[in-house]
């Protein structure tokens, strides 16, 4: 069997991956707030997560591998939205959440086994909320809000490394006449009669944003489960109060043993963001004609621990590169498992660039067949992906015929200006123009346009 290692946060070291039980492998990682289409930094952890999700099946089999993702679909941001567009709430958390799972899909990605939703789980949110309280590591203020208190729990910061003096003096933390400390963050909170609620012990309201990841991970993974992921943006607080919380909640559990965070991604060198001018969603990629599986490519040419760098010319290469091996690969059943030395580089830390390194080395040794079940079992290279790769609808032998009969006439005439113009045409329409004494072939390359094409009619 594989062996795998893993870089656990929660102990800064590369760790032999070992399950608590191989029958039942148990994986949770943060998902969407669902108030917005999804951008290009939401991706990189789904990427991440779906190529672990694989190996895991790949090494322990498809049967004994279960992953939960959730969808955060009560949250102000969602009501704010709705408040704008005038729209009902359940329809905007509908909506976008579907949008997520459509443009992940776009991407490659597997559905997780299970992807609940907050609003399915208030129940277990109060009930883990009461048990809190009852063991004295929460309080109610009297006004509608439940707080969980921070020096209740001693291990508070260990995950990022923090100390709680520290956190105070270097977070913006919110400072409430409710909290016995500044550190003490919300379970629940009261709702106003606009805003959605349920009946609890402490009034109408709506739980806080850290407790729903607790509560599910508990209910569908149990107690104690294997693998945590998410970005590292997550480290702190969220993840550091879901600590805190169910290990408090089941002090004989140790919620998470291991502890995955992704690194961030930036556009062209710069963070992304709105007031640049480089802030795309995964959608406006597929909208300008980016193929989901050239972006999937893309985020796998860098390992998840390190800072990942969107740019033009890494997709074009993607793109081409993609399109050679989806040529040589074409009409051959892939082999019977994936190469020892992809395995091999997924089992070391997810080295997915690594992975995609021995991909090449597949492809320029001719195994085809090794390249393919290597590719798909990294999610690439799928039947059902691939149409953005096929041939061109428009037969492209009367350009090349036109260009060839260019070509004699200016060997007899000297004269190679129309030849240059038909070249130059070509080539600007995304076209590799090979020529040679016996004909001219065309090959659709990297940002093919069709209608530029059309346009030589």
């Amino acid at each position: 069997m594989t062996t795998i290692k893993l870089q656990n946060t929660r102990t800064r070291k590369k760790e032999v991956f070992e399950p608590i039980d191989a029958q039942n492998v148990r994986m949770y990682v943060c998902g969407p707030t669902v108030y917005d289409r999804a951008h290009l930094g939401n991706a990189r952890p789904v990427v991440v997560f779906d190529v672990l999700f694989r190996l895991l099946r790949k090494v322990y089999g498809s049967d004994h591998v279960t992953y939960a993702r959730n969808f955060t679909d009560v949250d102000d941001k969602i009501n704010a939205r709705a408040a704008e567009r005038g729209r009902p709430i359940s329809d905007i958390t509908a909506e976008t959440t579907q949008w997520f799972l459509d443009d992940m899909g776009a991407l490659g990605a597997l559905e997780p086994n299970h992807m609940p939703r907050a609003t399915a789980y208030i129940a277990e949110m109060i009930t883990m909320i009461e048990e809190l309280i009852a063991k004295g590591h929460a309080y109610a203020d009297g006004a509608g809000h439940a707080l969980f208190s921070v020096k209740s729990y001693e291990k508070y910061g260990t995950l990022s490394g923090r100390s709680v003096d520290d956190m105070i003096a270097g977070a913006r933390v919110e400072i409430a006449d409710n909290k016995r400390d500044p550190m003490d963050f919300v379970l629940w909170k009261p709702s106003t009669a606009d805003q959605p609620g349920w009946d609890s012990p402490w009034g109408r309201g709506r739980p806080g944003w850290h407790i729903e990841c607790s509560a599910m991970a508990r209910d569908l993974l149990g107690a104690t489960f294997d693998i945590h992921g998410g970005g590292n943006d997550l480290m702190f607080p969220h993840h550091e109060n879901e600590i805190a919380q169910s290990c408090c909640a089941n002090p004989d559990g140790e919620f998470a043993n291991v502890w995955l965070h992704n690194e961030m991604l930036q556009v062209e060198g710069k963070k992304m963001s709105k007031s640049l001018g480089n802030f795309f969603t995964v959608k406006d990629l597929l909208d300008q004609g980016i193929p989901g599986e050239v972006i999937r490519l893309v985020f796998m040419q860098t390992h998840y621990r390190k800072p990942m760098d969107w740019t033009e010319e890494k997709a074009k290469q993607a793109e081409a590169t993609l399109r050679k091996w989806r040529a040589l690969t074409a009409g051959i059943e892939p082999a019977a498992c994936a190469a020892a030395a992809v395995m091999d580089a997924l089992a070391d830390d997810l080295n997915t660039a690594g992975a995609v390194a021995e991909l090449h080395k597949l492809a320029s040794s001719g195994d085809a067949a090794g390249l393919l079940a290597s590719a798909q079992m990294m999610g690439l290279l799928g039947s059902d992906m691939g149409a953005w790769a096929e041939g061109p609808s428009i037969d492209l032998s009367p350009f090349a015929d036109k260009l060839f009969a260019a070509r004699q006439s200016a060997m007899e005439t000297k004269d190679f200006s129309d030849v240059d113009r038909l070249k130059s045409a070509f080539m600007d329409a995304g076209l590799e123009v090979r020529m040679s004494k016996t004909g001219v072939e065309l090959v659709p390359g990297p940002g093919f346009d069709q209608s530029k094409l059309e346009a030589l009619t």
